[in-house]
């Protein structure tokens, strides 16, 4: 029998230069994590693409799974591809779903594809480029179409600044199907000036707005991620609250006046005014 090596599971990356790895749990097999450039950025388990490992990745995961009735099929838009964590959730949770994926590493999806396939069947379309201007470039069967669009970009440890400005979000809302949810992953460390700012912006854009986080992160105390959600409707979050308390990482659910509060004086980011969000400090991902 002529002996096949393992694929290399690492990947230079050409848009950022970027070194993409993929690390297989010694302790569970089928269990990998993507690291971008020793970051780590995403999750997957093959066998059970339903669990959600990363506590932001799960606060998403609960907007699939409210934004629609149970097991529906939705037309999913992800602007940041990572493992594809989320799109193996969409296939697993709501079969039949339509799904597009826009990632500006073409190599990163390569690499991704050949070491962690996804299920037969996935209704999944990647466009490469960068998402922004690929946004602008979607057919137009999708205007009106999305039930949820992903916003989980980032090059390293950053989003750059040109996806978090009110006109890169106005971009999306004609995209949205009445009903349909933004959901934005935003990480901030001290102080939440950038999280402030983006949650001032998609309430500039959307008429609905709410977020989610843990405790300390509201505090400004740590580095951490605030996970967004936006909508022209009204968010169907009724149950949002308790299924976040009783997450293995209890997180709350802040919209209405205590929002308003959390937002209170943070200025709209424009084109013109728009910032990469902060560098995280290195020993946010040494391992505890």
């Amino acid at each position: 029998m002529p002996h096949h090596a393992d694929p290399p599971l690492e990947r230079r990356l050409s848009a950022s230069g970027h070194l993409a790895r993929l690390e297989e749990s010694r302790s569970t097999p089928g269990s990998w994590t993507l690291y971008v450039d020793g970051t780590p950025q995403s999750h997957v388990e093959l066998d059970r693409p339903e669990w959600l490992g990363f506590e932001y990745v799960r606060r998403i995961g609960h907007a699939v799974d409210l934004v629609r009735a149970e097991g529906e099929p939705i037309t999913a838009l992800h602007l940041g591809g990572g493992a594809l964590t989320l799109p193996r959730y969409v296939v697993a949770t709501r079969p039949g779903s339509r799904q597009q994926v826009i990632e500006l590493e073409s190599e990163l999806v390569e690499l991704v594809r050949e070491v962690l396939p996804l299920p037969r069947g996935a209704q999944l379309r990647v466009r490469h480029g960068d998402a922004r201007a690929v946004l602008q470039k979607l057919p137009a069967g999708l205007d009106g179409a999305v039930d949820l669009a992903v916003v989980d970009i980032f090059s390293g440890a950053r989003t750059p600044a040109h996806v978090t400005s009110a006109e890169f979000y106005s971009l999306l809302q004609p995209r949205l199907a009445p009903g349909g949810i933004v959901a934005v992953n935003v990480a901030d460390g001290a102080g939440l000036g950038f999280a402030r700012a983006q949650a001032a912006t998609l309430g500039h854009v959307f008429a609905h707005v709410a977020i989610a986080a843990d405790a300390s992160m509201l505090k400004g105390r740590r580095f951490g991620n605030v996970v967004m959600y936006a909508s022209d409707a009204e968010l169907p979050f009724a149950e949002l609250p308790r299924r976040l308390a009783s997450d293995p990482a209890p997180a709350k659910l802040v919209d209405g006046e205590e929002l308003r509060r959390f937002v209170a004086g943070a200025p709209v980011v424009t084109d013109a005014t728009a910032v990469p969000s902060p560098p995280p400090a290195r020993s946010v991902f040494l391992a505890k």
